[in-house]
């Protein structure tokens, strides 16, 4: 009799365990669910699309590629000599 009821205490425990982890997995999930919103709000702020992320990332690379070339034809070359060592 006395392993039954250790048996059922360990039952309970474990229950227990299991309903803290739900109560934590679903706080995550609830975290993560609000972090969504939010990106996809600023994202629409700047007005780009989620679908379309990839192919703004590359555009901002492509430009701001552009701008440091600009900047690099503009200034001296004793100064882009110098500035690497």
């Amino acid at each position: 009799m006395q392993q039954l009821e250790e048996k059922i205490k360990q039952m309970k425990t474990k229950i227990e365990e299991a309903k803290d982890l739900r109560r934590r997995a679903e706080l995550k999930l609830e975290n993560l669910e609000k972090q969504e919103r939010d990106i996809l709000m600023e994202l629409e702020q700047l007005g780009v699309k989620p679908e379309q992320l990839t192919e703004e990332i590359s555009r901002l690379e492509q430009e701001v590629k552009d701008g440091l070339q600009e900047v690099e034809q503009l200034l001296p070359k004793e100064l882009l000599v110098d500035g690497d060592h």
